[in-house]
């Protein structure tokens, strides 16, 4: 029996899991680094130091461990990381995810809640539990995020402060890429897992470069997708493109998703 080749919209130093998964079940794993994060220089931490002060906040929101280290990093470069340090110390943690939480223990912060289901949805289910309507949060994240989890936020009666740290943008080198391209065109692709809406972009217009809209997503149809959660479901649909969400919102629940598909 051929071996399956699936593939993940991540970039190999990401996808540890993945790759680790897909061996353990004798599949051929595809690592894509779709997306670019490019930061906004210092003036992020100036701007979330200087919104701390003026607004206080009561909690701190890392949506990724990207967000986390991408932060906490400028800091050191500025020169700010020991003050940065103290002011999210002095507000209640949440951390979306082992891996955020796994980052901002690197850096001496301790998590004090983590949502069960790892979304913005799973954030509101924290801050509805702990009763936390007057109270204020501080979300640093990605300029690319929609705006769900502010009015979701707002709605249960929190006033919110998001702090733009990093745009995202296609990434530029597909040189890892030409595997995927090449079983592509000979429809050899079994499954592929996107795990943002950001990628969905970002893979649509890496892969346009040589395709056809239509033929694109013509061989995309001929495979079978995996949104990560329901941001990425919605890409997807909007699109055009016949997916199925996992039903747990983790690189694991992504894969087992494709394994009972594909077994």
């Amino acid at each position: 029996m051929a071996i399956k080749n699936i593939a993940i919209t991540r970039a190999s130093d990401d996808a540890a899991e993945f790759v680790s998964l897909a061996r353990a079940n004798d599949m051929h794993p595809i690592t894509l680094p779709t997306i670019k994060l490019v930061g906004r220089g210092e003036k992020i931490v100036d701007e979330f130091l200087l919104d701390i002060s003026e607004h206080d906040p009561d909690y701190t929101v890392f949506m990724s461990s990207k967000a986390v280290s991408i932060l906490f990093d400028t800091a050191k470069q500025a020169k700010r990381y020991d003050e940065l340090r103290l002011a999210v110390a002095n507000t209640t943690v949440i951390s979306v995810g082992p891996k955020t939480t796994q980052m901002l223990k690197s850096h001496g912060i301790r998590t004090n809640h983590q949502p069960e289901t790892y979304s913005s949805v799973g954030v509101g289910e924290v801050f509805t539990r702990i009763h936390a309507a007057g109270k204020k949060a501080i979300i640093p994240r990605s300029g690319a995020s929609t705006p769900f989890l502010k009015e979701l936020l707002e709605k249960i009666g929190l006033g919110v402060i998001e702090v733009h740290l990093y745009d995202v943008c296609a990434f530029q080198d597909t040189t890892e890429w030409n595997e995927f391209r090449n079983l592509f065109s000979q429809k050899l692709i079994d499954s592929v897992i996107f795990t943002s809406a950001s990628s969905v972009r970002a893979f649509l217009e890496i892969m346009s470069r040589d395709h056809k809209k239509d033929t694109l997503l013509a061989g995309l149809g001929g495979i079978f997708i995996i949104s990560i959660g329901p941001f990425t479901a919605a890409e997807l649909q909007r699109r055009g493109i016949t997916h199925k969400m996992a039903d747990v919102h983790t690189i694991s629940g992504a894969f087992e998703a494709a394994r009972q598909n594909l077994s």
